[in-house]
């Protein structure tokens, strides 16, 4: 996982996001985890870093359109 350029990663300590990520469960079919999995690997992410990305897109009308 990437972090900020010259930040160690530290237990409890948020270094790409103002917050801590904590788990969650997701169901999914095997297609879409795959797309997931696919788009994470060509942006050199991990799936939960993608899936973050896009939820903190939603409430931005300049980054996400909505139809």
């Amino acid at each position: 996982m990437a972090t900020k350029k010259g930040q160690k990663r530290l237990r409890n300590i948020p270094v790409l996001h103002d917050q801590l990520k904590t788990k969650r469960t997701l169901l999914l079919t095997p297609t879409a985890w795959g797309n997931i999995k696919n788009e994470a690997r060509n942006r050199g992410i991990s799936a939960s870093e993608l899936i973050e990305e896009w939820g903190r897109q939603i409430n931005s009308p300049t980054t996400y359109p909505h139809i």
